[in-house]
């Protein structure tokens, strides 16, 4: 009788807290694959915030940063996404836009104000940047000997000199490299995109696939970040790699996380943005995203030896937005002919 008694017991409490388990809260985050890989920092940060906030955190990976803004577009306010986190300061004047996203809680609104370690002034209302890089060509420093200082030298290197690109419609850091040429160049941006031209080997949908062409041998130089050769660095102690800083300077990302109007969990998506700039999320993002922290964190050993620009190049979010068509389609006429 006992034995049954306490069976009981357990079944009842089995059933019993069922519920309890169902209605703890969910936070959805729309962000790039890549940041919820294995290797990225998804897996830290779903951790560690799921210590302190009651909740499960779920993240739904996207081909990109452009394909995060597109699904919140395609799905509108009936979004399921809580947070958008991936989306970059060239994105954010078109984002605004829809309407979808609301400003940062006053609890929150000035911390990226006071805390931030990015190299330029950033104030926005809406989006909280959680990390930066730089621009820049990554090359193997034992193969190629003499890597371009400038777009000028760039262009001019010998014709068996292969560059991997991205598309600028679909990757964040393919616009990256259409705003800096756009920044360097102005009205003769087209005229420098067909000098280039004979040194793209490809241009991919995508910043792996082009990486990953780079590291197969097949390119001499990839369009990354100036910290991308701390992934090799650190994780591989190899220190063959490195980047280009240019003298006309390099272009600056900053990645920024937004909160959905929609949201059905606002008071926890607060909670969540308020964690991107403490010291915990901070530390994760160096070695997992391979980027800057954007508030006061440690940076690893081996960041300090990366090559730093001394000019940082960044066009205002609006003037993207107003320009971004037709700057894409002058790429796609220079890129035809």
């Amino acid at each position: 009788m006992k034995i049954l008694r306490i069976a009981k017991f357990v079944v009842f409490f089995v059933f019993c807290g069922l519920p309890a388990l169902a209605d703890k809260p969910v936070l959805t985050i729309y962000t790039y694959d890549s940041f919820t890989s294995d290797w990225g920092p998804g897996p830290a940060v779903e951790t560690e915030f799921e210590k302190i906030c009651e909740c499960d955190l779920q993240f739904v990976g996207l081909d990109s940063s452009i394909g995060i803004l597109g699904r919140i577009q395609l799905e509108g306010k009936n979004t399921k996404a809580d947070i958008a986190l991936g989306l970059d300061t060239n994105l954010v004047h078109i984002a605004k836009e829809t309407g979808y996203f609301a400003e940062l809680p006053s609890t929150i609104k000035d911390i990226h104000v006071k805390n931030s370690s990015l190299p330029i002034e950033y104030t926005d209302k809406v989006f909280m940047p959680f990390d930066w890089g730089w621009f820049g060509f990554v090359f193997n420093k034992n193969i190629l000997k003499n890597p371009p200082k400038s777009f000028q030298e760039l262009s001019n290197m010998p014709d068996d000199i292969k560059i991997v690109i991205q598309d600028p419609r679909t990757s964040t850091p393919g616009l990256g490299l259409l705003l800096w040429i756009k920044s360097v160049y102005g009205d003769k941006a087209i005229d420098y995109w067909r000098e280039l031209q004979p040194k793209i080997l490809t241009v991919t949908k995508g910043w792996s696939e082009a990486y990953a062409l780079f590291l197969d041998g097949e390119a001499d130089m990839v369009l990354s970040y100036t910290t991308s050769p701390a992934y090799h660095l650190i994780a591989e102690e190899n220190d063959h790699y490195d980047a280009t800083v240019f003298a006309e300077g390099n272009y600056l990302q900053i990645e920024v996380a937004g909160m959905l109007k929609s949201t059905s969990e606002p008071q926890l998506a607060a909670q969540f943005l308020k964690f991107i700039a403490s010291p915990v999320f901070q530390n994760i993002i160096p070695t997992t995203n391979w980027m800057y922290p954007a508030y006061n964190a440690e940076v690893p050993e081996g960041f300090e030896a990366l090559a730093k620009p001394s000019k940082t190049l960044l066009f205002d979010s609006e003037n993207v937005a107003t320009n971004q068509k037709n700057w894409i389609d002058e790429w796609l006429t220079a890129s035809t002919k």
